[in-house]
């Protein structure tokens, strides 16, 4: 039949999200998914919940999240806007700084995400290699993006786990005439963060999600710090009643229990570097994870059939095809028990 669509949506492939299977008894480590549970005061808020409130809409601006991460971040509700899911907030920032006259420049590789988004608007994108091996970033990543109106730092990067240098990443900012995005999905799991540069830059976005430290995939949540014309702006592109009233209560009581999320971190910190320890002893070629997860290129560099063999065997990792990244599985750091698991049969087959 007759195409409706626009040509950039014909031509587009669409983003492949992470497989969510129904294999009974699967170890799946393949999203980055918490391995540990929300706060018990989620499970509490929802008891106490009165279902009829959900004839009424939601605060369409969520202001006592707003309010809560201003506080945190140390800046006003004016400069904070929230968001269904950080892919949300990704998705208002490619219809604001995004066209065809109008590129984005990412970092490869990175979140599979962002060129699906730039496609939709019929952007070009600037893609900016990381060096070989251990995925440095290049100094003159600037003057390779300066076609583009937006330049995303992916910190720590997905799907590498490496760390741009906070002292490059504030050079990027103070020197590229766009927009600078950094996406901070995981920067919980790091040794420090950006979010301070969104208030030193005008020119600076940082985004965080519930996905990750926050135990909340399924809730669909997150929030972006900026200056206050950038939020405005933003504004006027998301869905007027983008974050539903049960997200924003169990957001609410999860992300105030800061002390479990604490603990939560810090057990997976100390896993995903004992799994990474016991891999390299393997042979298993591994970047510095400052992330929930790992990226292990096995002893004979075949990331696809180790992909295989754990699937096999009941265990569900990433893996990306590509001459760069189809070296390496992605493994999610689960429980201390998963984690085993993954160490045994890897261990069998390449010891």
């Amino acid at each position: 039949m007759k195409s409706y669509f626009r040509p950039e949506i014909d031509a587009l492939a669409g983003y492949t999200a992470g497989e969510q299977p129904k294999i009974p008894d699967l170890i799946k480590l393949n999203t980055n998914e918490n391995p540990y549970p929300p706060s018990p005061a989620v499970e509490k808020a929802i008891r106490e919940f009165d279902i009829a409130r959900l004839r009424r809409y939601p605060d369409p601006f969520a202001d006592e999240l707003r309010d809560i991460f201003a506080a945190d971040c140390n800046v006003s509700r004016n400069n904070v806007i929230i968001g269904n899911g950080s892919d949300d907030l990704l998705t208002m920032c490619f219809r604001a700084f995004t066209s065809p006259e109008h590129p984005v420049a990412v970092f490869e590789p990175s979140y599979s995400l962002y060129p699906v988004l730039a496609a939709m608007q019929g952007a070009k994108v600037i893609r900016i290699d990381l060096a070989a091996g251990d995925f440095a970033y290049p100094a003159n990543a600037v003057e390779t993006a300066a076609d583009a109106n937006m330049l995303i730092i992916t910190r720590p990067n997905a799907p590498t786990g490496t760390l741009c240098p906070k002292e490059l990443v504030r050079k990027y900012c103070r020197d590229f005439d766009g927009i600078v995005l950094i996406d901070e999905a995981y920067a919980d799991f790091a040794s420090d963060n950006c979010m301070d540069l969104a208030g030193e830059f005008d020119n600076v976005i940082v985004m965080r999600t519930f996905s990750k430290s926050c135990s909340m995939a399924g809730v669909r949540l997150g929030y972006a710090v900026a200056n206050a014309v950038l939020i405005d702006g933003l504004m006027k592109l998301k869905d007027s009643y983008n974050v539903d009233m049960l997200a924003q209560l169990v957001g609410k009581a999860n992300y105030l229990d800061k002390s479990y999320r604490t603990e939560c971190i810090a057990a997976i910190r100390r896993d995903r570097d004992l799994l990474a320890d016991a891999l390299k002893k393997l042979g298993f070629d591994i970047p510095e994870s400052h992330s929930n997860f790992l990226f292990a290129a096995p002893p004979d560099g075949d990331g696809e059939k180790c992909f295989a063999y754990l699937r096999e065997n009941a265990v569900l990792v990433r893996y990306f095809k590509g001459a760069v990244t189809g070296r390496y599985i992605r493994i999610t750091i689960g429980t201390p028990e998963e984690n085993r698991r993954v160490l045994e049969l890897l261990s069998a087959r390449y010891s």
